[in-house]
């Protein structure tokens, strides 16, 4: 659902609600749910906190309002989002890893869970994953040190590709690190990279155009919200480039991406929504330890690579945690 429809959907909902309804809802605990991207493709991300939820025991529009806000990749915008939450005031923030750095920027007081693909504490967010301290504790699912073996599996892939292009989205610790470590891979073999930044989705064809243009055979794209909610725009480009791409998220994969390795972002927002009902029940976030996810799925689209007319090696494809035909 794009973001205007989205929004659309939920200020009719809203204003068809009769007054008694109404006053109930404002009796409820209110959650603000803020991502530094836009809501755009990011159904999934709800799915999942919802399921969450209720496994706590909370069911939005019944016993616990949700209030969506993006920055929509600006950081005054998404500023002004979180100080207008605290202000309601909400019962909990849950938000990506820039979000969150923006809400505990904003408040000593109000719990917040993160979601990050980064490390949290140094970024500042926590003093250790066992006891966060403070207002602040979430999940994390480390994207940003998986950097290494997502460009050995796309070597793997596409053997003959001696250079590869690495799309970067606007920066954040986890787009920093995750940068970082690729570079730092590609140096210990080898191999050749061409490294772009994208600030808009305005930038993407021009960047996939220039990568062509260089001779990159193939596409690895460093994660984060802005990447995830443009990831269909992502996997036509490429495909329109005929370029063989390596993503974080098996939701890339499902799209249409060649392949993802990493953890499952719709199931570290289930945990964030188990979070934030164990603080609605009284829990506070200075006693609930950093989650760490601990499954990663390595993935691979076979439509997709026919189109590419790859041929994958049948040792590759025996490791993969799931074949997408």
């Amino acid at each position: 659902m794009r973001r205007r429809e989205f929004l659309r959907v939920l200020g009719v909902a809203t204003a068809a609600w009769p007054f008694d309804t109404r006053a109930q809802q404002a009796a409820m605990p209110l959650i603000g749910f803020v991502r530094s991207a836009s809501f755009a493709d990011a159904t999934d991300v709800v799915t999942g906190f919802r399921q969450g939820l209720r496994e706590a025991g909370f069911v939005e529009g019944q016993n616990v309002v949700v209030e969506y806000r993006s920055g929509e990749n600006d950081r005054d915008q998404l500023a002004a989002a979180v100080t207008d939450l605290i202000r309601r005031p909400v019962g909990v923030i849950v938000g990506n890893v820039i979000a969150s750095v923006a809400a505990k920027a904003a408040t000593t007081t109000v719990p917040i869970v993160f979601v990050t693909g980064s490390d949290p504490v140094k970024d500042g967010l926590v003093t250790s994953l066992n006891q966060p301290g403070g207002n602040v504790t979430g999940i994390s699912f480390f994207s940003s040190q998986l950097g290494a073996k997502r460009l050995t599996l796309l070597r793997q892939i596409v053997p003959s590709a001696t250079t590869i292009a690495v799309l970067v989205g606007p920066e954040s610790s986890a787009t920093v690190a995750e940068r970082k470590d690729v570079q730092a891979a590609a140096q210990a073999v080898g191999q050749q990279l061409v490294i772009v930044d994208v600030r808009s989705d305005r930038d993407f064809e021009k960047a996939l155009a220039m990568f062509v243009q260089r001779g990159a055979r193939a596409l690895y794209v460093v994660g984060g919200a802005f990447m995830f909610s443009n990831r269909k725009r992502l996997v036509a480009l490429a495909a329109r480039h005929g370029l063989p791409t390596s993503y974080d998220l098996r939701e890339y994969a499902a799209a249409g991406g060649l392949m993802s390795y990493g953890t499952s972002f719709t199931d570290a927002y289930r945990q964030a929504g188990i979070y934030v009902g164990r603080i609605l029940k009284g829990a506070k976030p200075a006693e609930l330890p950093v989650l760490q996810s601990s499954k990663f799925e390595f993935v691979i689209n076979l439509k997709t690579a026919k189109a590419l007319n790859l041929e994958l090696n049948p040792q590759l494809l025996s490791v993969a945690d799931e074949l997408i035909e």
